[in-house]
């Protein structure tokens, strides 16, 4: 079947399937989180972002293999809730944006960087640091060499705009500056976009719109 994405708490998880990737798309609530279950094809080692809420629906996700690792997006509660449980139960290792890691209730193994490379199996991701947010919110790239790249950009990029800025214009201008020079700027127009809640988008779908969010600043 054709993936799309459009995914709904209680509902079944969406599965897009890559040359050397398998990404797994699950929502939990109660606010309506995206959690995502990368596997690679090569090893069967998986990834986890964001053990938002419903630990027992994740792990039923990840199943009997378990998951080598889990990456936190950003220190907002709603993407952590099941984190400590999610890791008792699979021994994974953790990893959180270094600017944000003080705000996540479960110890961070491995604290990221912009730029630094997260594995799982053979398949490198690359994490881009977004501030504004959070001070420490990071997406992750994973340039597919069979095709575009895909980016799972958290809580920073939506459908329809970057993420909440709190009406604070000096976070959102620096948000809207990381996720031009960081995303826009150096990624194709079919790059997918897998947000932190809702629906995938595409750049190309957003880019065009770009001038209208800076014009009403959020």
């Amino acid at each position: 079947m054709t993936y799309t994405g459009e995914v709904r708490v209680g509902g079944p998880a969406d599965v897009h399937e890559l040359k050397d990737l398998m990404i797994t798309k699950i929502a939990v609530g109660p606010m309506d989180n995206n959690a995502y279950l990368l596997r690679c094809r090569a090893t069967d080692e998986q990834l986890l972002i964001d053990a938002a809420n419903d630990a027992r629906t994740l792990l039923g996700m990840i199943g009997d293999d378990g998951i080598a690792s889990v990456v936190t997006t950003h220190r907002h509660a709603d993407h952590w809730q099941a984190l400590a449980e999610v890791v008792e139960a699979t021994g994974a290792r953790t990893y959180a944006g270094r600017e944000d890691a003080e705000g996540i209730p479960v110890p961070t193994d491995v604290l990221v960087d912009d730029g630094d490379t997260i594995r799982v199996g053979q398949v490198e991701l690359t994490a881009r640091h977004l501030v504004g947010h959070t001070p420490g919110s990071i997406a992750l790239i994973y340039d597919d060499p069979h095709g575009h790249p895909h980016v799972f950009t958290g809580d920073c990029l939506f459908p329809g705009g970057v993420g909440n800025t709190f009406h604070d214009p000096q976070a959102f201008a620096q948000l809207i500056h990381d996720v031009e020079t960081k995303i826009f700027d150096v990624l194709p127009d079919e790059t997918w976009v897998y947000p932190g809640h809702g629906n995938d988008t595409t750049l190309g779908a957003e880019r065009p719109h770009l001038p209208e969010w800076h014009a009403r600043g959020w």
